[in-house]
């Protein structure tokens, strides 16, 4: 007769399964291109929409659709304004950003278990 049991370590529902649970890494930074904007923005502080782009290594509409999400949820703070008479958009990491940024590293950190 089988035992229809889970073990501990085995239950999805393990509430108690250690210091990860991957449910709770932040899907919004976990994207590719987001996750390079925050990383970026992390240590700069802020950055040019040209210079996010280049080290995104995406285009316009792909940078301006990310940063928007990051904006909504408050991570990102966009700043427009003129500069010689052409247009500048800055992106500036928010606190809540900064705090998300860091809670994100921690969750990853769990997962590679502590490395």
């Amino acid at each position: 007769m089988a035992d229809d049991t889970l073990a501990k370590e085995d239950d999805p529902d393990d509430a108690d399964g250690g210091d990860f649970d991957y449910r709770e890494i932040d899907d919004l930074i976990h994207g590719r291109v987001r996750l390079a904007i925050m990383a970026y923005l992390s240590g700069a502080g802020s950055a040019d929409f040209a210079d996010l782009k280049a080290r995104a290594r995406v285009t316009d509409g792909n940078l301006s659709v990310h940063l928007r999400k990051l904006e909504d949820a408050g991570y990102v703070r966009v700043e427009k304004k003129f500069q010689n008479r052409k247009p500048l958009t800055i992106a500036h990491l928010s606190g809540k950003g900064r705090e998300a940024w860091i809670s994100y590293l921690d969750r990853m950190r769990a997962l590679l278990g502590g490395a």
